[in-house]
C-alpha cells in the first residue's frame, strides 16, 4: 500500500471510533491551497477539525507528536476557510482534536491545540 492508501485506512478507523463516541462526520479530507483537514465533525455544539496520525511503532514517537506547531497553524488556516465558505456564525464553537493511532491503540485528544 502507498502512503495515501495507508492514510485512508487509518482515517476510516478514526471515523468509526469518532462515530462510536458521538461525533457526526461532516466532511473527510477537506483541502485548499494551504493544506488539508482529515476529518470535520460535529460533537455536541462544536465543529471539530480532526487530524489523524498513525504510528505502527513507538520507534518514531507517538502519532500525536507529529502534529507540529507548523501543522497546527496550517490546520487553523484551513479551518477558518472552511467556516467562512460554509457561512458559519462567528460565534460558532470550534475545537481542534487529534486521533492518534499507535500500534493499533486509538487515543482521542480533545482540544489538542487552540487557535
Amino acid at each position: 500500500m502507498n502512503k495515501r492508501q495507508i492514510g485512508t485506512k487509518y482515517e476510516e478507523k478514526a471515523i468509526l471510533y469518532l462515530k462510536d463516541n458521538g461525533y457526526k462526520i461532516l466532511k473527510k479530507n477537506f483541502r485548499n491551497r494551504i493544506g488539508e483537514i482529515d476529518i470535520i465533525a460535529l460533537n455536541d455544539d462544536y465543529i471539530c477539525f480532526i487530524e489523524v496520525k498513525e504510528r505502527s511503532s513507538k520507534r518514531c514517537g507517538l502519532g500525536m507528536e507529529a502534529v507540529t506547531l507548523k501543522k497546527q497553524k496550517n490546520i487553523i488556516k484551513v479551518a477558518k476557510y472552511y467556516l467562512y465558505i460554509n457561512k458559519y456564525n462567528i460565534n460558532q464553537n470550534v475545537r481542534f482534536d487529534i486521533v492518534s493511532i499507535d500500534e493499533e491503540k486509538i487515543t482521542l485528544i480533545k482540544n489538542a491545540f487552540i487557535s
